[in-house]
């Protein structure tokens, strides 16, 4: 088995380590004996992404989104949408899971227009959201708690029926109002959680892989990984959150 990777935007959209998320999901590949391979989709690039099983859009800031969005406009737009629909897996964090939705909303009322890929809209606040956090997964996505750090400004708020990724514990998430953190919509996962995210949630992690992999394969069962050193960070990540230790 063997999963081709897209890494969109790696030029702009790299805050707080997000790259880290591709390095760990090719080493827990390769730890299983599977291949991978990882394509840097830039900005002018204009290459087919329909050979692509995983992409991935790491966080950047508000006038670097605004880079994008020519790009995005010029048919590149149209292929990340096109590949959300036929379920393609995507992990997409903070400025990257804003751009899915259908506009970002500034201070004074004008709109950007973005993907319009998930129906979910993000506003400008006034309060900067920014703590380390935990959130826990639905049952159905496995339940296992997240730690990650989140550092937005913007209150991303879900259409009806869009499910999030996960129930707040502790932090902000979304909006700092509904307790809800990201979403979840086929095989979209956005967040709002740097980092990196996945080394210290392994769980998180292997989610991405097995949804990807079943969606190339029909079935795939990933063999257990000790994961002794992740589960050690993400448990006392956790605890320090949890008593306030650290915010």
């Amino acid at each position: 088995m063997n999963l081709k990777i897209a890494h969109l935007y790696p030029e702009v959209l790299n805050l707080y380590g997000d790259r880290g998320n591709i390095r760990c999901l090719m080493q827990r590949l390769s730890w299983r004996g599977m291949d991978c391979s990882v394509d840097e989709i830039c900005l002018g690039d204009g290459r087919s992404l329909s050979d692509y099983d995983l992409f991935f859009i790491g966080g950047g800031q508000d006038f670097e989104q605004e880079v994008l969005l020519k790009d995005l406009h010029s048919g590149k737009g149209e292929n990340i949408r096109a590949a959300i629909r036929d379920g393609r897996t995507f992990l997409t964090i903070c400025g990257g899971y804003q751009l899915l939705g259908h506009y970002y909303e500034a201070a004074d009322g004008t709109k950007c227009e973005f993907l319009g890929a998930v129906d979910l809209v993000t506003k400008a606040s006034g309060t900067r959201m920014i703590n380390n956090y935990c959130y826990r997964l639905p049952a159905e996505l496995g339940g296992s708690t997240i730690v990650g750090f989140e550092n937005h400004s913007g209150k991303t708020y879900l259409g009806e029926g869009i499910s999030p990724l996960g129930e707040v514990l502790k932090g902000s998430g979304n909006n700092g109002e509904d307790k809800t953190e990201g979403v979840h919509y086929k095989n979209v996962f956005g967040t709002y959680s740097h980092g990196p995210v996945l080394p210290k949630n392994p769980e998180f992690a292997d989610l991405l892989l097995k949804t990807a992999l079943e969606r190339k394969y029909g079935t795939a069962e990933l063999a257990p990984l000790e994961d002794v050193q992740e589960r050690a960070a993400h448990d006392s990540v956790e605890e320090k959150i949890m008593k306030g230790i650290i915010n």
